[in-house]
């Protein structure tokens, strides 16, 4: 399963972004989707998860009522709305895949994992 995420970018603190990721086979479509950040000198972190059939979603206590993530089951693709981003949300996005249908924190439930999108949000 190749991963391959779009969307980021430049922008201000308190805009917006959204990232997006579509997964070359279905083997996403019974299986969770999500994605984790890194930021330069820090580690891996969880961001947000959704469901595989999109209606259950957890989101990590940093983005909760800023991001919203969502996801378009025919066609294996995972959006991840970013609102009023802070510098603190600068880096690289990686989307995953579950071994799951449902959402988890760890890092370790996901089985593929994506190239990354660099996200960039200046002061």
């Amino acid at each position: 399963v190749q991963l391959q995420a779009s969307g980021g970018g430049l922008v201000q603190a308190g805009g917006s972004l959204r990232i997006s990721c579509a997964a070359s086979k279905r083997t996403s479509s019974n299986n969770a989707m999500g994605w984790f950040r890194q930021a330069p000198g820090k580690e891996r972190e969880f961001v947000a998860a959704v469901s595989w059939n999109g209606g259950g979603t957890i989101y990590s206590d940093s983005v909760k009522g800023r991001f919203t993530i969502s996801r378009d089951y025919g066609q294996g693709v995972v959006y991840l709305q970013m609102n009023s981003l802070k510098p603190e949300d600068t880096a690289i996005y990686y989307c995953v895949v579950g071994r799951r249908a449902v959402p988890r924190l760890e890092s370790s439930e996901y089985v593929y994992w994506g190239q990354g999108t660099l996200v960039t949000v200046s002061s």
